[in-house]
């Protein structure tokens, strides 16, 4: 059977080089040993992705950082001791056991601490075995919709997992449902590279140093590509329900904005925390009714708003 609740057997699985998806509190992601290179090579096999597109290595504890990451400024240091575990990655500097496969050829790597507690309890049982670290890009096709439940995972990847005795671990439905935000920590301010969860607001508070959004040089990261994230349909997005055109379409948009007569309502999310986490279900959900169009109402507003929208304008390009 390809998918479990059974910690200790993922745990098994990982440790012998094998493939298993596990949950977050962002995404599921397709984990492997970042100590393997066989096994590294398969997550990029698994999900079509490119080898120079880097990955995220997972740690369990603040000091299992300093064997992927070396020199990160005292802001960040600051920053990962009131953040994690979150949804927050930092591209640091690379150690010698960071891999040219795991960083895409770059002299920096990306690391976080999930706050999962399955995924907390994988990584700290494979600590124990010497493993110290998984790298666990998003578990589904490259720059499909990101997967927030165990079926998710299953629909896109569960028949190439199954062929190759790989696994999936269900731990529920992930509760940020969002990637994390990714921030460059090499210089003296940090930089933001992907939106997420973490605002910059909230990096700002904490460290008391101003947040850059763009500047020159910035290495390759996960899911920043202009097209990413997208479902079959066609995803459109509207300001107000007026501007939905087809009848046969599906609809994402906060519950106090109604639906148009004979338009599928594919979520209605009271806030923008619960619009984040129901956002890529309701894109699959979008396209297993088959539709051809999907119109989406983005919340309005800064932090976890703008995140949202930066996923949707890369679904809809």
């Amino acid at each position: 059977m390809t998918v479990t609740t059974d910690v200790k057997l993922a745990v098994a699985a990982l440790a012998s080089g094998r493939l298993c998806a596990i949950p977050t509190e962002t995404v599921y992601g397709l984990a492997a040993s970042a100590h393997d290179a066989t096994a590294v090579a398969r997550v990029f096999r698994a999900k079509s992705r490119p080898l120079d597109h880097p990955l995220i290595v997972h740690v369990a504890s603040l000091d299992q950082v300093s064997n992927w990451i070396t020199d990160l400024p005292e802001w960040a240091q600051t920053l990962a001791a009131q953040v994690w575990p979150g949804p927050l990655t930092l591209v640091g500097n690379r150690t010698k056991l960071a891999s040219d496969a795991i960083t895409g050829g770059q002299e920096t790597v990306a690391v976080r601490i999930p706050s999962h507690l399955v995924a907390q309890q994988v990584l700290q049982e494979l600590a124990e075995q010497g493993i110290l670290g998984l790298v666990a890009p998003s578990a589904n096709r490259f720059g499909h919709v990101s997967p927030t439940s165990a079926n998710h995972v299953e629909v896109d990847l569960g028949q190439y997992l199954e062929a190759h005795g790989d696994l999936i671990l269900d731990g529920g439905v992930c509760e940020v449902g969002l990637e994390s935000t990714i921030v460059l920590a090499t210089k003296d301010q940090p930089v933001i590279l992907r939106l997420g969860a973490i605002t910059a607001q909230d990096i700002e508070q904490v460290t008391g140093k101003s947040v850059l959004h763009t500047v020159d040089g910035v290495p390759r990261v996960s899911g920043a590509l202009e097209s990413h994230y997208a479902p079959r349909a066609d995803v459109i997005l509207v300001t107000d329900v007026s501007q939905v055109l087809s009848a046969n379409s599906g609809l994402l948009a906060l519950s106090q904005i109604s639906t148009p007569v004979g338009v599928h309502r594919l979520a209605a999310p009271n806030s923008v925390e619960d619009f984040a986490h129901e956002l890529y279900s309701a894109l699959r959900t979008g396209d297993d009714l088959n539709l051809k169009t999907i119109y989406v109402v983005p919340p309005l507003g800064t932090g976890l708003a703008q995140a949202i929208t930066d996923r949707l304008e890369r679904a809809a390009f």
